[in-house]
């Protein structure tokens, strides 16, 4: 079976280490703060927070404790709080060592698209033009196909892109993926999912 929403973003927890200042993008990308165990992983959030801690049980949540998504979270004893202007400067300054993204379209050289889908009302691209830029490692975290069944993973982004050859490692519910020259190289299939689906799946180049 191919992975779900949760366990994507538990093997996305994987791929972070200890002393790691790490940014966490909205959708599936921000159920990594649930899953980092005992790792002392401090989590960014460019809306003004570092050392974001899980989403709150129910009944606990808190409306002022809120994500880049404006999702309710909570705090850890030693979350700090400051201005935008702050956050950016961290981001900008090389400070996180890795974003993880949700993506519309990675192509197979890198490139990513993940803020607009043209003809579609959008506030802006937020902090993702930073974070591709500014961070030391780009993390992807999408499902493989789109809701037509149509692959993610291109040849070239077909919607405006928020970065050029910035994806370093893609995770969809079908597996694991390197950006590397030429192409794409499978690191791992989801539970159940064969290489050769995972590649019938994929409009990239598999190398």
């Amino acid at each position: 079976m191919p992975w779900d929403r949760n366990r994507m973003a538990a093997r996305a927890a994987e791929e972070l280490e200890d002393g790691m200042y790490v940014n966490l993008g909205i959708g599936i990308p921000t159920l990594v703060a649930n899953y980092t165990g005992d790792k002392d992983i401090t989590l960014q959030s460019e809306n003004g927070m570092l050392g974001m801690g899980p989403f709150p049980l129910e009944g606990h949540e808190d409306a002022d404790l809120i994500n880049a998504g404006k999702q309710t979270i909570t705090e850890l004893a030693r979350t700090s709080y400051f201005d935008s202007a702050s956050s950016f400067g961290m981001i900008r300054g090389g400070k996180i060592a890795a974003a993880i993204l949700g993506a519309m379209e990675v192509a197979e050289n890198g490139d990513l698209a993940n803020w607009m889908i043209p003809g579609k009302l959008v506030k802006g691209m937020g902090g993702a033009m930073d974070l591709v830029a500014g961070v030391g490692r780009v993390i992807v975290v999408m499902d493989h196909t789109n809701k037509h069944g149509e692959s993610k993973l291109l040849k070239q982004c077909t919607l405006p892109l928020t970065g050029k050859a910035v994806v370093n490692r893609i995770i969809t519910n079908l597996g694991v993926l390197d950006v590397v020259e030429g192409g794409l190289k499978i690191i791992d299939c989801a539970d159940g999912v064969s290489e050769e689906e995972l590649r019938t799946a994929t409009k990239a180049t598999i190398v």
